[in-house]
């Protein structure tokens, strides 16, 4: 049976993502009786095929320089047409969405996006995904090799360190210098704070949070006391109260949090299709009958503007007692 490959494209080093990623290659390696590969594009940060080795029976390391969606296209390609996978996997970032459809149709296999479960049916492999904003998940029967998918890969356990690390080998790969399209400049997001779809607790404002104000003077003093990363809904993204990377939603982050607090966020579909996988939603908002609250476990229905303070004080007392 072909190999199982898995494809790190994000400078993130091996996060709670990859580390996903890499439990999701496993268990389908194993249904299929396969090895675990991992190809790594560098440059990556400093040790990240040694950490991957831990997890996987064999991880190639491939030159192509910084990212280039046409070079790490190519690059991929080719390391993949000598494995002749069964599966490539990649995770959820930005790179990997690009790359997967392009990659599939270079193979000859079939793509799917956003997957949350990868499971093996007689001579095929199924995979499951959320549709209708949320509301409903699709079991996709492939039928071509290989499959290439793009996976919500916090949705899968991390897989277990091997008793003997893998193999680490290098591949050099012809770089195509006629590409169609170049980034000619790259604007990165702040690498002090964790990245959303790491994040184990998320503060959120909405629409009704009135303005880029109490972002900074509400919600952000309380994502500090709550260990917890920053976000918003498309609304206040697009009305520019945030930058576009806080944007959680269908067209935004998909997020996996273990807490996920929705303070004047209404919670229409597009944006429930973004938390759908968080262990525990709680909000406040000022409308009864606002949808968020038929999805969180805890809800308010209050003003969060007299919420959020007295929330602060009690973590802050809180916290004070522990000293």
């Amino acid at each position: 049976m072909n190999d199982v490959v898995i494809c790190l494209l994000n400078p993130g080093g091996f996060d709670r993502a990859a580390q996903g990623l890499a439990g999701a290659g496993r268990r389908l390696a194993e249904e299929l009786g396969s090895q675990l590969t991992a190809i790594v594009l560098s440059p990556q940060s400093p040790g990240l095929a040694q950490e991957v080795a831990q997890v996987v029976d064999k991880v190639i390391v491939v030159d192509q320089g910084e990212y280039q969606p046409e070079t790490a296209l190519s690059a991929l390609a080719e390391a993949c047409s000598q494995l002749s996978p069964a599966a490539v996997l990649f995770g959820n970032d930005t790179y990997s969405q690009e790359v997967t459809p392009r990659l599939a149709y270079r193979l000859g296999g079939a793509a799917v996006g956003d997957v949350v479960e990868v499971m093996v049916h007689e001579q095929s492999l199924r995979v499951s995904r959320q549709v209708y904003g949320g509301k409903a998940q699709a079991t996709i029967e492939l039928k071509r090799k290989p499959a290439v998918l793009w996976t919500r890969s916090r949705s899968f356990a991390p897989a277990n360190h091997l008793s003997t690390p893998g193999a680490i080998t290098e591949l050099s790969v012809g770089i195509p210098t006629d590409t169609r399209t170049k980034i000619v400049e790259r604007k990165r997001e702040s690498q002090t704070e964790q990245r959303l779809e790491e994040a184990r607790v998320i503060v959120s404002g909405g629409r009704g949070i009135g303005g880029p104000e109490p972002f900074n003077d509400e919600l952000k003093p309380l994502a500090e006391l709550m260990g917890a990363q920053l976000a918003a809904s498309r609304a206040a993204c697009d009305a520019g109260w945030v930058p576009p990377t806080f944007q959680v939603g269908q067209t935004g982050k998909k997020v996996t949090p273990d807490l996920y607090l929705a303070i004047a966020i209404t919670g229409a579909s597009q944006h429930m299709a973004g938390i759908s996988e968080a262990k525990n939603i709680a909000a406040i908002n000022t409308d009864p009958d606002a949808p968020i609250f038929k999805h969180c476990r805890f809800g308010i229905v209050e003003d969060y503007r007299k919420v959020v303070p007295l929330l602060r004080q009690k973590l802050i007392a809180l916290q004070n007692s522990q000293r």
